[in-house]
Parts: structure tokens; C-alpha cells; sequence
């Protein structure tokens, strides 16, 4: 089985910056692509940032320029580093990865339990 868990979130202020982690374990042979996603009060799940295994990345238009993914793949760790955030990014933001575990042939996508995040002076 494999885990996530995430960390970092909190009150950040509009304009500052926050750091979220999301460590992936358990009986991982490779990770593939690792994801933030958010989801709003009210709103649905909605991806924020994906960065493949070489490296890739990708962001939502409206993260472009402010946010940052990036991962340690000695560590099996994710970040999404957090800068001039605003009101509307409060969210509760889910880690995910694609794992392939030790001893199957295929694929699966995991999620965390996700870590809030308030932006708010």
C-alpha cells in the first residue's frame, strides 16, 4: 500500500509565500507523475500543478508566475511552493501521485488527505 501525507499548509497573508510537502511511502518501485490540485469551498477538484518524472511541469493559468512544483525523487517528495498568493487560492490542496509499487505491472493513482490553506490578512 502506499501513502501520502502532506504538510505545510496554513494562514498565509496575501502576498507572502507558504511551502506545501507531500511525502509519498510505502512499497513504491516508481513514481510517474506527481499533482497539486485544490479544492474551493463550494467548488470542485481542480489541478493546480503537475510535474512528470523527467520533470515536466505544468500549472493552471492562474498559478502561472506565482507557483512552483517541484520534487525530490531520492526523497519521494512533492512541493508546491507558494508565492504572492491571493484570497482566492484558499483551498484545501490534495497531493497525488501515480505509483507504480514493487511486484505489479500497472499503475495506480494516489491521493493525500490534503492540507488547508487560507489566504487572509
Amino acid at each position: 500500500q502506499v501513502q501520502l501525507v502532506e504538510s505545510g499548509g496554513g494562514l498565509v497573508q496575501p502576498g507572502g509565500s507558504l511551502r506545501l510537502s507531500c511525502v509519498v511511502s510505502g512499497s513504491i518501485f516508481s513514481i510517474n507523475t506527481m499533482a497539486w490540485y485544490r479544492q474551493a469551498p463550494g467548488k470542485e477538484r481542480e489541478p493546480v500543478a503537475t510535474i512528470s518524472s523527467s520533470g515536466t511541469t505544468n500549472y493552471v493559468d492562474s498559478v502561472k508566475g506565482r507557483f512552483t512544483i517541484s520534487r525530490d525523487n531520492a526523497k519521494n517528495t512533492v512541493y508546491l511552493q507558494m508565492n504572492s498568493p491571493n484570497p482566492e487560492d484558499t483551498a484545501v490542496y490534495y497531493c497525488n501521485a501515480v505509483v507504480l509499487e514493487r511486484g505489479k505491472t500497472f499503475t495506480l493513482s494516489y491521493w493525500g488527505k490534503g492540507t488547508l490553506v487560507t489566504v487572509s490578512s
